[in-house]
Formats: C-alpha cells, sequence, structure tokens
C-alpha cells in the first residue's frame, strides 16, 4: 500500500505495528484493548508531530483508530475505513476467531494453526482466488503474530475486544462527524465481516448510501492495492482543493 500510495504523490505514508504485533514491542503491562491500543496510536502520532493527517484504518485498526480520532479529531484531515467493526455491541467473531476466546483452547489453536492450515485458512478467508501473494509470504505473516512471545500478546489482543454499547456509540460517533471527510472502501467477498452487513453498517454511521466496493477478501489490501490507494488519494486530492 505505501508504494502504491507513493506513486500517487503521497509520500508520507506510516504503517506503525501495533503494541503486540508485527516488529512492534509486546510489553507484559500494556494496555492491549483498543481503548489502549487507541492511546498508545494517539501518542505516536502526537509525538511524531504530525499536526494532521489522513487516516486509513482496517480490521481491528478500525476500533483502534476510532478511539484515537475520538480523543483528538482536530488532527483528523481524513478518514478511509475499510473492512471494520461499528455495531460492536451485536458484533459476533467470525470462527476463525473464536477459539481465541477460550483459556487453553485458544494456545491449542494458535499453535495448531501453522504451515498449510494457516496458508489454507488466509486463501479461504483473506484472499482472492487469483492471489500473487506466496505461501512463503503467508508463513511471513504467522511468524509476526508469534515473535518473540509465542503469541501472548496477540492473544490478549483477541480477548480484549471491547463489545459494548458505549463503545458502538463512540465509533458511530466517528464515523458521521462533520469535521472530517469519511470513506468506506469494503472488499467485495469478505467472508469474516461480509459486505452486505458490517460494510453496510458502516456506511450508514457514515452518512453514505453505500460502501466503495474492491475486489478481494478480508486482507483485500493484499490484492487490490492500487485500487484502494487510487480511492485514497482521490479523497485526500478532494480535501486539498
Amino acid at each position: 500500500m505505501l508504494g502504491e500510495l507513493a506513486g500517487r504523490g503521497l509520500r508520507g505514508g506510516i504503517a506503525p505495528d501495533l503494541p503486540g504485533l508485527g516488529l512492534s514491542e509486546r510489553p507484559e503491562g500494556f494496555d492491549y484493548s483498543w481503548s489502549g491500543l487507541g492511546r498508545h496510536v494517539g501518542e505516536l502520532i502526537r509525538v511524531m508531530g504530525l499536526e494532521r493527517v489522513h487516516l486509513v484504518v482496517h480490521d481491528i485498526g478500525g476500533p483502534v483508530g476510532f478511539e484515537a480520532v475520538a480523543a483528538d479529531p482536530g488532527r483528523i484531515t481524513s478518514l478511509t475505513v475499510s473492512d471494520i467493526v461499528v455495531a460492536a455491541a451485536s458484533f459476533r467473531k467470525p470462527w476463525s476467531m473464536r477459539p481465541f476466546e477460550v483459556p487453553g483452547v485458544n494456545r491449542m489453536w494458535l499453535a495448531g494453526a501453522r504451515g498449510p492450515v494457516f496458508r489454507a485458512l488466509m486463501r479461504r478467508i483473506g484472499l482472492a482466488a487469483d492471489t500473487s501473494v506466496t505461501g512463503a509470504e503467508i508463513d511471513v505473516h504467522r511468524a509476526l503474530l508469534t515473535r518473540g512471545d509465542g503469541g501472548r500478546a496477540f492473544l490478549r489482543i483477541m480477548r480484549s475486544f471491547e463489545m459494548t454499547p458505549e463503545k458502538e456509540r463512540l465509533y458511530r460517533g466517528v464515523l458521521g462527524a462533520d469535521d472530517y471527510p469519511v470513506q468506506v472502501v469494503w472488499a467485495r467477498d469478505d467472508p469474516a465481516l461480509p459486505l452486505t452487513k458490517h460494510g453496510r453498517q458502516a456506511a450508514e454511521a457514515a452518512g453514505l448510501a453505500e460502501p466503495d466496493v474492491v475486489a478481494g477478501r478480508h486482507f483485500f489490501p493484499e490484492d487490490s492495492a492500487p485500487a484502494i490507494a487510487d480511492r485514497i488519494a482521490a479523497l485526500v486530492e478532494r480535501e486539498q482543493s
């Protein structure tokens, strides 16, 4: 995505790994809830001296980003959301995530979902049928979930979803605010957060007739980065004109 955005003149893109994920640290005493991760993102924006940002959020980055926006809306120039949770109070995790809620089972599920099993899950849920993502690249995604701590921080994130009416009101308020333009970009064939339900919920909260639909499944930035970058660049250009 960053390369596609840079090719459209947007060269200041930053894609930080959240604590507990990717190449970031996994501090034991950290608050891995949406609220805690959101505070971290807000602090990161402030520490980097970014007065205004075009925020792009996906997956759990949706609630996390909404927390940061709600705490400091004046820094947001535009908001692009894709395949995120809005209706937190009624959200039911997809089948592939439910084992992470059960103590003991969660570790067995994470340990078992490796190699061919993890590749099959990613291809079924996240990637297009004609994806160019290789098995070796999928293995890197798996390694980044468990790097350094065997996945303990990742499991804490999975157990710390704040699925309450209060959070839903907050997130709907962020999407429906008049302080910045919002666009909703959704994968056409996402089996985890289906377009017909979650995509339409997000569009409705943002006051839009419908989501902007792009080909792909849940991790469609892997397969449709140019199309997503086109939409982000267009929103940035409209806001600057």
